[in-house]
């Protein structure tokens, strides 16, 4: 009788009720557990083993492991049992305090799928494509067996919604970083960068975890049109921060202070004497300013446009015309340069204007000279 009754209660166990037990046998689709306190074996299903899809069984469990399950379903041969509810129980604890302290963790990613990723937490998290990286990623098939970071940005565990990210994480850590940045960053520092993206007014550098701008005019000495002419995306460049603006987290930075100057080394590349080939760059009343090398221009004096007397220089000359100058004086120091165009001209055209005078002058003798005869025959 009481072997009976004993017979009874350990057969006593109703959906939900939980169980200890040890794995006897695993097979492909199903693993057979010897429950602690009944005479009948129990069954675990593939389909409770794992939040995750499992392709068989051994992938999931070992003969020997000591589980703790969850009553699905009594039979008279043996209770149907899950793994998985009792994870999930545990997991969702876990991940609830996780959730409310947006604690930073580690995961595995176990199935890429379409729109996202796929971890296991106990229960199942779904990382959808937006949340994988804070940049466009084509392919994640790299992404399997993957360990990353992830914070939890949404749960409902009446829904069994988990939805984690990477991303959250990436961004945080830069935002820390730029601060770092921001709180040590001084003007007239130099440092290295690599150009971010490009824009109608210049090019973001990325110096280390935040982005500094390099304004068009500080691109180049030279003019620059487009910012793209001179840089282009993924370039290392060398910059000196101009400014820092830590409130609107704003660095404004310059390349062309970093370079030589445009006069930089002109009284050996333009010495007294030297002919070069220039661009008449702007007229004024007293000459014009002819740029011999990108951002050198010098001053040819009215005087020293030609040998001829001109009144203006736009006599003579226009702007955007390429002309030959010969350098008279060349001051580095205080970037200044004398040209001469006039020491340039043709000898023909010098020798012309030097007998014009004694023409008239001999003009003058000879009609004073008839004068002179005229006279003498009244």
């Amino acid at each position: 009788m009481t072997e009976d009754m004993n017979q009874v209660e350990v057969n006593n166990y109703q959906v939900g009720d939980k169980v200890k037990a040890k794995v006897t046998r695993v097979e492909e689709k199903q693993v057979i557990v010897d429950v602690e306190n009944s005479k009948t074996d129990g069954i675990i299903p593939i389909s409770e083993l794992s939040s995750l899809h499992v392709e068989k069984a051994s992938d999931a469990i070992s003969e020997g492991d000591e589980l703790e399950l969850e009553v699905i379903k009594v039979e008279e041969e043996a209770l149907i049992l899950s793994k998985r509810k009792i994870d999930a129980l545990k997991a969702w604890d876990e991940l609830e305090k996780k959730f409310e302290t947006q604690e930073v963790f580690e995961a595995e990613v176990k199935d890429v799928v379409k729109g996202g990723l796929v971890v296991d937490l106990g229960v199942r998290g779904f990382v959808p494509a937006s949340l994988v990286e804070d940049h466009f990623v084509e392919d994640f098939s790299d992404y399997k067996n993957k360990t990353l970071t992830f914070k939890i940005v949404e749960l409902d565990k009446e829904k069994n919604r988990l939805i984690l990210s990477h991303r959250a994480v990436v961004q945080d850590e830069k935002n820390k970083r730029k601060a770092e940045i921001l709180d040590t960053i001084q003007a007239g520092q130099v440092l290295e960068g690599t150009v971010q993206r490009i824009t109608d007014f210049g090019a973001f550098i990325d110096i280390g975890g935040v982005d500094g701008l390099v304004h068009i005019s500080q691109l180049s000495h030279q003019h620059v049109e487009k910012a793209s002419d001179v840089v282009k995306e993924g370039d290392r460049l060398t910059v000196k921060v101009l400014s820092v603006d830590r409130d609107n987290e704003r660095i404004s930075l310059s390349v062309k202070e970093t370079l030589p100057g445009p006069w930089s080394g002109v009284s050996e590349k333009a010495p007294k004497g030297a002919v070069l080939e220039g661009t008449v760059k702007r007229l004024v009343s007293f000459g014009a300013f002819v740029e011999i090398f990108p951002g050198v221009e010098g001053l040819v004096h009215i005087s020293q446009i030609s040998n001829k007397h001109i009144a203006t220089p736009q006599e003579v000359l226009k702007e955007g015309q390429s002309v030959k100058v010969k350098v008279l004086d060349v001051n580095e120091e205080d970037q200044r340069l004398s040209l001469s165009m006039k020491d340039l001209e043709e000898p023909q055209a010098s020798n012309h204007s030097n007998y014009e005078l004694p023409e008239e002058t001999s003009g003058f003798q000879l009609g004073d000279m008839i004068g002179e005869q005229l006279k003498k025959f009244k």
